[in-house]
């Protein structure tokens, strides 16, 4: 580590200025115009982000091997030998995700601008969103378990007050609560891991703890301390089983969707994963663990959007199904892979998010594609940027999506085996199949809208200059990463170097770059056949009726994959249900019938002695004069006896 000196002591204010916008909108929101909390927030997230450029220019100035800057900012715990500052860790990790996150973020604030114009709450909307950046900023520049901890609860306060923003809707406050619940289940494993830590190191210092790892830990001790961690990873990035809260936050504003899939929350997960990778490398049952899991949530959730017809739901699955692709990455031993592609589809994500946003505000809340089509006419910025997110995340060659999927793919295929890769190179074909059967049915073919929908309201500006720009880092912002075997630098893999090391790339071995470019031939082929596919469904006159033919053909296969693989249902039963009831016989049996009635009878009890004490006022000196010789004399009695 080295002791931040220079500019690199103004690193505080990376996620301090997010939470001064928050505190302002917070305290006189309401009392100031729209232009103003736009301003304010806007640009706080705005000067982040610049302030974020400016240290990444200076940490590039300084050789690899210095690139781990430590600031402590305040002495926030020090009993006896237990000491936790509250101190910030910039490295090449942080560095990357801070960047991103404050871009992705700024991008998705000025849309936010346009989207809300017209809501009640619009202070409140951008204080929370506000807060939520800070939190996610803080958690990954924290540099220990402890202020990582306070991000980490704090991304999942905010997400809760976001998804449940509109609480008067009853769905939209089910669901806050479902993604609340859920990712705290999570959360106790990973409070579990911390403390786990705290017992093998006695600190919860990255700088103590990482280095020592390989010392401290018997292999079974990285293994429970890892899939603790993982714990907590599976619930914040919504990981099979613990998936099913993040389809149901569809029910928050669009932008804040796109803010949660692709710059915040989510992301936590793999980023928490990578950032003690030094711990998950000492364990492969851990690993293995890791990439099972990953596996198998990229798998599921992306043949469950292949059927969904509601526009944010499809792009959910999406986002479970790639942050699946993230953690295999990880499993297989490909970080730089996994926080390569977590950027790249930061971008795709934000933006096919923010375009849905457009479609729907466009059709005034219409959210089922079947009732959609033929909106490339009337929102044709819309339609294009849409489109470049779609090619970017079915991993189209030239395109974001494709330089990153393939990097994981590569290293499956090396290290994962080839059952993994295969899975993988079907869920590759899914994934390009939905993203345009969202696209065709969206942008082309006839109008299928209701009758309600008299004229299509047209993004405003404010709306569309994210949308383009986010386009532009869909589009090229995988050329970070352009392998070795395709003439490319791989910028990020030397990049990140410092944070993990070379045997930790996704080289698996140095294999021949044939071998690599025939696998990326494969993938590619694969994606477009997916296009082709949809292209067949739903433009081709003669192939528009095979979907329907198939639904009925294949309607056992359909039905559970329209009910999500029934996790919900099963959790339901298994879970919530039995919960209830216990619920219920402990308000009637327990509550009511035996708190509820100690706590009268005392009640009744105390008043009885009340009404009796005034029936002793008779008004007689006589009595007073009695009653104070009686009370002498049993006070006498206990003195003297």
């Amino acid at each position: 580590m080295v002791e931040a000196t220079g500019l690199f002591n103004k690193l505080w204010l990376v996620p301090a200025i997010p939470l001064g916008g928050a505190l302002f909108n917070c305290l006189l929101g309401r009392r100031v115009s729209n232009l103003v909390v736009s301003i304010v927030s806007c640009g706080s997230i705005g000067l982040a982000g610049v302030m974020s450029l400016l240290l990444f220019n200076a940490l590039l100035k300084l050789p690899p091997a210095e690139r781990h800057i430590e600031l402590s900012v305040y002495n926030w715990i020090f009993s006896g030998d237990f000491r936790v500052p509250i101190d910030l860790l910039l490295d090449p990790l942080s560095m990357a995700m801070i960047t991103m996150v404050s871009w992705v973020s700024f991008l998705i604030h000025v849309y936010s601008v346009g989207y809300m114009r017209k809501d009640e709450s619009f202070a409140r909307y951008f204080c929370y969103l506000n807060l939520f950046v800070f939190f996610m900023l803080l958690l990954v520049l924290a540099g220990n378990f402890l202020v990582l901890y306070i991000g980490w609860e704090g991304v999942g306060l905010c997400s809760y007050l976001l998804i449940s923003f509109w609480y008067e809707r009853h769905s939209a406050a089910s669901a806050g609560l479902k993604a609340f619940v859920v990712t705290r289940f999570g959360d106790f494993f990973f409070a579990l891991g911390i403390m786990l830590v705290f017992v093998q190191f006695k600190s919860l210092y990255f700088g103590e703890v990482f280095p020592r790892a390989h010392e401290v830990l018997t292999p079974a001790m990285a293994t429970w301390i890892a899939l603790l961690i993982f714990g907590g990873a599976i619930g914040k990035s919504a990981q099979v089983p613990l998936h099913t809260w993040l389809p149901d936050a569809m029910e928050a504003p669009t932008p804040v969707s796109a803010l949660i899939h692709a710059a915040t929350m989510v992301t936590a997960g793999v980023y928490l994963v990578a950032r003690c990778y030094p711990i998950f490398q000492l364990t492969p049952t851990a690993l293995c663990i890791v990439a099972i899991v990953g596996l198998l949530t990229a798998f599921i959730s992306a043949s469950i959007a292949l059927v969904h017809n509601d526009i944010k739901r499809i792009l959910a699955y999406s986002t479970v199904s790639q942050l699946g692709h993230m953690f295999l990455g990880l499993g297989v031993g490909a970080p730089t892979a996994a926080i390569f592609h977590l950027l790249t589809h930061a971008f795709a994500k934000a933006l096919l998010f923010l375009g849905s946003g457009a479609v729907i505000q466009a059709l005034h809340e219409e959210m089922d594609i079947r009732r959609m089509g033929a909106l490339k006419g009337y929102i044709p910025s819309t339609c294009w940027t849409f489109l470049i997110g779609a090619l970017a995340m079915a991993g189209i060659p030239g395109f974001a999506g494709f330089f990153s999927k393939d990097a994981i793919l590569h290293a499956t295929f090396v290290n994962g085996g080839m059952l993994s890769w295969l899975i993988m190179i079907v869920t590759a074909s899914f994934t390009a199949f939905y993203c345009f059967r969202l696209f065709f049915n969206t942008f082309f073919g006839e109008k299928r809208w209701d009758s309600h929908v008299e004229h299509v309201e047209h993004p405003t500006q404010v709306m569309t200059i994210p949308l383009i720009l986010l386009a532009g880092l869909a589009a090229f912002g995988g050329y970070m990463g352009v392998p070795h075997a395709l003439g490319g630098a791989d910028k990020i893999s030397s990049f990140l170097a410092p944070v993990f090391p070379p045997a930790h790339h996704t080289d698996g071995g140095s294999p021949s770059k044939a071998l690599e470019i025939i696998l990326m031939a494969v993938t590619s082929l694969v994606a477009l056949g997916g296009i082709g596919l949809a292209y067949f469904f739903y433009i081709v006159p003669g192939g528009r009726e095979t979907p329907g033919r198939l639904q009925q053909t294949l309607s056992g296969v359909y039905k559970f994959l329209s009910n999500g693989w029934y996790f919900d249902k099963v959790y339901q039963v298994v879970f919530v249900e039995p919960f209830l009831k216990a619920a219920d016989f402990f308000w009637q049996a327990v509550d009511n019938s035996v708190i509820d009635m100690a706590v009268r009878g005392l009640a009744g009890f105390i008043l009885r002695c009340g009404e009796v004490v005034p029936k002793l006022q008779l008004g007689l000196v006589r009595w007073y004069a009695l009653s104070m010789v009686v009370g002498a004399v049993i006070i006498g009695y206990f003195y003297l006896r």
